[in-house]
């Protein structure tokens, strides 16, 4: 009764990939890792609402280019209610503001400055959104793996409770040793039910993420695996320093904030507004019994400059150079967050590392050797029941760390790829 680390992971594997083809063959779709990211890229429904608010920006920029619309002026003016002598008049007016000091190019900077802020943040979002949707596929694969693990387990208590009958059968143990071998597999059997409990609550976290509507039939593929990793955290840090999208929208943002305050300095200067006139006069003169008709055409330019005595535009620069030591403080404080969080993630990766090489190294190799020489040493009657129950809940406690510990790696190479931009994969 042979049982070996590799044969259980073998026959855990084998499980999986059935299982994986059975879902395939009565499901849509099946994705992997990557179709996952892409499809929850592609359809979240955050991340759309995002997407489709980059419009106000835009709008925004477009109005900022805008010049102020030009008047058209008319008026008429004559003596009807009066003496009625024929006196009449009719003007036209085309009135323009002209902007001064560069206002719209500054409007247009600060307008720019924002749209590619929030370009920025929604790249981070996606940044957050990839890392969350990982962790739950990995979430999703440590709990069909302890399923699997549990099923195996039934297996094997199953084999065991199978000896022993055979062992009573042939007058080696008493009927107690069969009982305790049932409770073992009862209890296998109910660890296996609590894992499937948790197969649906993790598919359902994945598809809402994924924006994939109620009731799709999709199937995951996949498989926690330790992936070789030789980053160093110098180079992981320059790198979430460079591509970090947060920061590149703080960096915008400071940038904004310069141009605001450029902005506010040339709003304190008033605009000039010019006015193009053409006027006719028509008037009468009586001379006797002679009544003389005269009309006149006259054309006027009318400049009007708003005098800067009271506003000079203060609050708008106190505001603007408020935002900028506001941004600048936010930027330091991020960009050492960001160094910070990367050496954390990777001290903790690195952890994981350890523990998972020594499962490797020291445990499963051991831990490998004493189940199968205690399993038979009991099929010959060397050993009682409860040596082979404790060498099989050691096992099975190692098998249930080392999926931790690999789910930990995976998690923990999800955050780490987060912290420095998406880039470490």
């Amino acid at each position: 009764m042979g049982f070996s680390i590799r044969s259980t992971f073998s026959a855990l594997l084998a499980f999986l990939l059935a299982i994986n083809v059975a879902t395939a063959s009565a499901a849509e779709k099946v994705f992997g890792l990557a179709e996952v990211l892409s499809h929850a890229l592609e359809n979240n429904g955050e991340i759309k609402a995002l997407r489709a608010e980059r419009g106000l920006r835009e709008a925004a920029k477009i109005r900022a280019g805008l010049l102020p619309n030009p008047s058209l002026e008319f008026e008429g003016a004559g003596d009807f209610l009066f003496a009625n002598e024929g006196e009449r008049s009719f003007s036209a007016a085309y009135s323009q503001e002209m902007l001064t000091a560069g206002k719209r190019t500054k409007r247009l900077k600060v307008a720019g400055k924002d749209l590619e802020e929030y370009g920025h943040r929604i790249a981070d979002a996606e940044r957050l959104l990839a890392e969350e949707v990982k962790i739950a596929f990995y979430d999703l694969l440590l709990v069909e793996d302890r399923l699997k693990l549990a099923g195996r387990f039934v297996e094997i208590n199953e084999q065991l409770l199978r000896i022993a009958r055979d062992r009573l059968e042939a007058g080696d143990i008493p009927e107690l040793e069969v009982n305790l071998a049932r409770v073992e597999v009862a209890r296998s059997q109910g660890r296996k039910a609590e894992a499937e409990r948790e197969i649906e609550p993790g598919r359902l976290k994945l598809f809402s993420l994924m924006g994939l509507p109620p009731g799709s039939e999709v199937g995951i593929a996949g498989a926690l695996e330790r992936q070789e990793f030789s980053a160093r955290i110098e180079d992981l840090k320059a790198l979430a320093l460079a591509r970090r999208p947060d920061l590149m929208a703080l960096a915008a943002e400071k940038e904004r904030a310069e141009a605001e305050l450029r902005l506010a300095e040339a709003e304190a200067m008033p605009n000039v507004t010019a006015s193009l006139s053409v006027q006719q006069v028509d008037s009468s003169l009586d001379v006797g019994d002679i009544t003389a008709k005269d009309r006149d055409k006259l054309m006027g330019l009318k400049l009007s400059v708003p005098l800067p005595l009271f506003d000079r535009n203060q609050a708008g620069k106190r505001e603007a150079v408020t935002r900028r030591a506001s941004a600048d403080s936010r930027y330091l404080f991020v960009r050492k967050n960001i160094e910070r969080s990367v050496e954390a993630v990777f001290s903790r990766l690195m952890a994981t590392g350890k523990s998972l090489s020594i499962y490797d190294r020291d445990i499963f190799p051991q831990l490998e050797e004493n189940l199968r020489l205690t399993r038979e040493a009991y099929r010959l009657g060397q050993v009682g029941f409860l040596s082979v129950i404790e060498e099989q809940r050691k096992f099975l406690e190692a098998n249930e760390g080392y999926l931790s510990a690999l789910h930990e790696w995976n998690t923990t190479r999800a955050r780490l790829s987060a912290a420095v931009g998406g880039g470490a994969q």
